[in-house]
């Protein structure tokens, strides 16, 4: 779980270091919609344990995606641009943290698609998945008992 209150740049010179913190509690209100590429490597920075390396997406997803290392260092250029990952310099090597996860993502793009394409109704995301289908008595019973718990 990422604190709401993140260290983004930590700078040091002559044994003085500088914190400068990123809010993710106002990050959270700014999120966009992820291109799929991006996306992409969103999901191998989550699927790892920080810190993350472009090597490290290159031997999981470059490959497979027929990618070149800067094709994927700029993708990670980009997600620090839009607030999603911070980077430092190590060595020979950047590395990558997330400011954003998995579950905060997903739930804004579920958030932005229902609102998008079913005008904000659960029932209307509900209906269309089962459209022309018979939901099955297992199915109903699953919805009544999940509506129930959110009625409280």
């Amino acid at each position: 779980m990422i604190p709401d209150v993140v260290d983004i740049f930590v700078i040091r010179s002559y044994n003085c270091v500088i914190h400068l913190y990123y809010d993710r509690g106002d990050a959270m209100n700014k999120l966009k919609k992820l291109p799929d590429a991006e996306f992409d490597i969103m999901k191998v920075v989550w699927a790892n344990e920080p810190p993350i390396t472009s090597v490290m997406i290159m031997e999981q997803l470059g490959k497979a995606r027929s990618w070149k290392i800067q094709s994927v260092i700029t993708l990670l250029l980009r997600l620090v641009e839009r607030g999603y990952l911070r980077t430092e310099k190590s060595a020979k090597d950047r590395t990558y943290y997330p400011l954003v996860n998995k579950e905060d993502y997903l739930k804004f793009e579920t958030e932005h698609f229902v609102k998008r394409f079913h005008d904000n109704s659960l029932f209307k995301l509900i209906d269309s998945l089962y459209s022309g289908k018979t939901l099955s008595e297992a199915d109903v019973d699953d919805l009544y008992k999940w509506a129930r718990e959110r009625k409280g």
